[in-house]
């Protein structure tokens, strides 16, 4: 028996979005707690994220209904075979995409295009879309939190160790759910990469630039990157900006999706204070998204991109990770969004301001960023 399509109302959809924007809540917690899919909110979150701008607008022109020039039919022909030639180029570049970011372009509520046509459209199945994950259990979070410390003490541990890891523990799991729970978590094991793998030909690799450079004053390069959050009934994202020689984090955000957005808009909060002359960050298709490049193009910032399966490349900001998690995020298992953002708010205050680190002779990334100086000599990549 064919299940009845459900339909919302739009201040419900208002709703869920504004709800999923706040970040109180996680993704899981909100899709357990309305009875929808976890993309189907993401895709309302950004809905509202994109057309939140048009509420401001006065004057905006509409177009005219009616137009008193109608097209001939050879012109007519002409506009139908040039859009069938856009439709087929438009399918190669999202065959190109994931399955679950086209997914995520399903519009539910279009009353010109049934779904079926959407998903003929997209190259994927229309059973796939109304399939309804489980949150995660709390035996798997409990698994997520201890491989999150084990991969912060033996970064290079794959797979197959943490399944041994795990063992060791007195847990049995099997290798595919260990990889699986990776992959949310966004972290695999530190190797270099074979190079057979075909990228995404819409998302541009800039080369690694640091290689041999040194690094000798503020604002010379930044780095970012994101990390995984544990909290007790679920988890959130962490991305944030550090200037390299200095270790002063000059922003951060947090997110309960793995979207550009958030990470755009910790670069924007950072490019108001200073711009760096190199920005480097990971392969993510966080920041090799097109928002995240311009934004650094359009302010004469040279991209950096550590090299595949290299997160030594990017080594201050993943020891500010290290760092963050076993002096506050470890001891307090957050509960909800908020007090983990007060939480960081706090703790990132008293890392660039209170916290003397001895890689800067005893004294504060803030104290370093102001002077432009520090008493030790330059670092060497």
């Amino acid at each position: 028996m064919a299940r009845k399509r459900r339909s919302f109302s739009p201040s419900f959809k208002a709703k869920v979005a504004l709800e999923a924007i706040k970040g109180v809540k996680t993704i899981a917690e909100m899709a357990q707690k309305h009875k929808l899919h976890a993309t189907q909110i993401n895709l309302w979150k950004k809905q509202l994220l994109d057309g939140a701008e048009d509420v401001f607008l006065d004057g905006k022109i509409k177009p005219d209904a009616k137009h008193s020039d109608e097209p001939e039919s050879a012109e007519l022909y002409e506009q139908i075979g040039r859009l069938k030639v856009q439709l087929e180029w438009l399918k190669k570049k999202v065959a190109q995409e994931t399955v679950t970011e086209a997914r995520s372009w399903i519009d539910f509520e279009n009353v010109d295009l049934s779904v079926r046509e959407q998903c003929r459209l997209l190259g994927i199945q229309r059973s796939s879309i109304y399939y309804e994950p489980q949150s995660e259990t709390e035996e798997n979070l409990q698994f997520m939190r201890l491989m999150d410390e084990e991969h912060l003490k033996h970064p290079a541990r794959g797979s197959r160790q943490i399944v041994d890891f795990l063992e060791d523990q007195g847990f049995v799991v099997n290798r595919k759910r260990v990889q699986r729970l990776m992959r949310k978590m966004g972290i695999e094991g530190i190797a270099p990469g074979r190079r057979s793998t075909l990228r995404n030909a819409g998302h541009r690799v800039y080369p690694y630039l640091l290689r041999g450079l040194s690094i000798e004053r503020p604002n010379q390069v930044w780095c970012s990157d994101i990390t995984y959050i544990p909290m007790r009934h679920g988890f959130m994202y962490l991305v944030a900006v550090l200037d390299w020689y200095s270790r002063h984090v000059l922003s951060w955000r947090l997110s309960n999706s793995m979207d550009a957005d958030f990470c755009v808009e910790a670069l924007e909060e950072a490019l108001q204070i200073a711009t760096p002359e190199i920005f480097n960050t990971d392969q993510g298709s966080q920041f090799t998204s097109r928002e995240h490049t311009e934004k650094l193009k359009s302010h004469g910032v040279a991209i950096s991109m550590d090299g595949k399966g290299r997160a030594i490349d990017n080594v201050m900001i993943e020891r500010l990770w290290r760092t963050v998690k076993y002096e506050e995020v470890y001891l307090k298992e957050y509960v909800t969004g908020t007090d983990l953002y007060k939480g960081l708010s706090s703790y990132f205050d008293f890392y660039t301001r209170e916290r003397k680190h001895s890689s800067l002779e005893r004294q504060t990334p803030a104290e370093v960023y102001r002077s432009g100086r520090s008493k030790r000599l330059a670092l060497s990549i």
